[in-house]
């Protein structure tokens, strides 16, 4: 197996049909396949082989897939790279993984060879704009139509957040991926090559690479991509492509729900069937007024880079229970230990696990015991073997030796009218250990106050879990998928 054949099999069989649209760009299958074959060569010119690294540093362009299918084609390894990355980060990527090559996005192209600089490697700095790669691919006009690669060879390094300490890179093979997709594409999204699915994900993140643009490509749907999310642009984008199926985060949803709210009789979604949830929990508030307003079931899911990503969901030929992640895909099983009341760590076994950490026996070691990933999520399961996220290990809040979950909180300020955001968190206190704090972001308009929502949280959960800290931002930090950034949510204190 090699993922670069989901793309061969889709232009033999789905030639003319559009692959990947951006704005008046696309490209047909028989295109996005010969500029990838053709990419292929010019890596194999310049010395790539089977095994070697290959960063690819750019935004949601069409660029992206043929430089991502070109390079697994050829046998490389990619390493997906955030374009906003500063150099002391990109130093730390290329460093990592010894990239032979980076096609970096050109208005980043400066930042990468300055990281490229400190990082003292021999990586090729290739800047990379959209429509580029006609003159870059000019001397390679016969395209490489044969794929290298092993079930069990490295396809794709992605490095995680490094919330704690520097980012790791987790090495994910072929038979990882391409297992995630068939699980995706059939069970469980029931995707065909009528479809048409929204692509506001970054495709240098585990979700948007696999889930989004993998699946699409694989049974010859269209990927109408965003460059970035934009919820009205996103909204109107399901108009006016017809759009079927949507991959979000939780908080896409919070703010495509606000601006139908705004405007309720401006924005509908006939053609969308399904939409799909992952990343962090969706609040329930937010997944039931998302449901009423557009008439599209939302199944929410469980992974992580490491886990391919999808590890759970809530299936579609099954009772969905919202809140819940749901139940282990096919081949994949899920357990807690350390169970404390009813509540324990997240660890998971399957076909979906890494490799490992590129280069990191010690951290690999450290995270899978056994043949089972720790998480470092904690849930709970219910005696239909659904499960439910609790909270982060990490975020996990102990107030006067009281354990004290973030997401419960943050569920009861989403019931608000006037939230749009919130995020809850610990900060020191001399006598308690950790106080309980809370972010909070208002619909555009809303006039509630802090001390108001102290009440409202005061009135529904135990005195020890209300927020005695609120303080009101324009917009909660987040990271490139749009998932809310924890680490960063005292720096808004003002």
């Amino acid at each position: 197996m090699n993922i670069a054949d989901f793309l061969s099999r889709s232009a033999a069989e789905h030639g003319p049909r559009t692959a990947i649209e951006l704005g008046d760009r696309s490209l047909t299958y028989t295109e996005l396949d010969a500029l990838a074959g053709r990419t292929a060569a010019l890596l194999t010119a310049r010395g790539v082989e089977p095994g070697d690294r290959v960063g690819v540093m750019l935004p949601n362009l069409l660029e992206f897939p043929v430089l991502y299918y070109g390079a697994l084609r050829a046998g490389a390894v990619v390493v997906p790279m955030n374009p906003l990355l500063k150099s002391r980060e990109i130093a730390h990527y290329l460093g990592d993984s010894g990239a032979m090559l980076l096609f970096a996005y050109e208005p980043v192209a400066d930042e990468a060879a300055v990281g490229k600089e400190a990082a003292g490697t021999d990586t090729e700095i290739v800047p990379v704009t959209a429509g580029s790669l006609t003159e870059l691919l000019a001397d390679h006009p016969d395209p490489v139509t044969t794929t290298v690669g092993a079930d069990e060879d490295t396809a794709v390094i992605l490095y995680t957040s490094g919330t704690t300490g520097l980012p790791k890179g987790a090495e994910l093979t072929h038979s990882n991926l391409g297992r995630n997709v068939g699980i995706a594409t059939g069970p469980l999204f029931h995707l065909t090559a009528q479809d048409v699915v929204l692509g506001c994900l970054p495709l240098f993140h585990a979700f948007g690479q696999n889930v989004a643009m993998n699946t699409t490509v694989s049974v010859g749907a269209c990927l109408t991509l965003l460059p970035r999310f934009e919820p009205a642009l996103a909204l109107a984008t399901v108009q006016q492509r017809q759009v079927t199926m949507f991959a979000g985060v939780p908080t896409m949803y919070a703010a495509m729900l606000g601006v139908h709210a705004q405007q309720p009789d401006a924005y509908d979604a006939p053609t969308l069937r399904l939409c799909v949830s992952g990343g962090a929990s969706l609040p329930v508030e937010v997944l039931h007024g998302f449901e009423k307003a557009f008439g599209c079931p939302v199944l929410e899911g469980f992974g992580m880079s490491e886990t391919s990503p999808i590890a759970t969901f809530n299936h579609p030929d099954r009772p969905r229970k919202a809140g819940s992640i749901g139940t282990p895909i096919e081949g994949v099983e899920v357990k807690l230990t350390d169970v404390k009341d009813g509540i324990g760590e997240i660890c998971v076994r399957g076909h979906n696990i890494m490799k490992g950490y590129w280069n990191r026996p010690d951290a690999t070691a450290d995270t899978i015991k056994d043949g089972w990933l720790h998480t470092g999520d904690l849930g709970r399961v219910d005696e239909d073997g659904y499960f439910y996220i609790v909270d982060r290990k990490k975020d996990l809040v102990i107030r006067g030796g009281y354990n004290v979950y973030p997401r419960e909180i943050e569920e009861v300020l989403y019931e608000h009218p006037d939230v749009a955001e919130a995020a809850v968190i610990g900060l020191p206190h001399d006598t308690l250990g950790e106080e309980i704090a809370a972010a909070v972001a208002l619909r555009p308009g809303a006039q509630t106050t802090p001390e108001a929502l102290k009440e409202f949280v005061k009135g529904q959960l135990a005195s020890y879990k209300y927020p005695r800290e609120i303080w009101l931002v324009d917009a909660l930090p987040k990271g490139a998928t749009g998932k809310i950034l924890k680490r960063e949510i005292a720096a808004t204190r003002p």
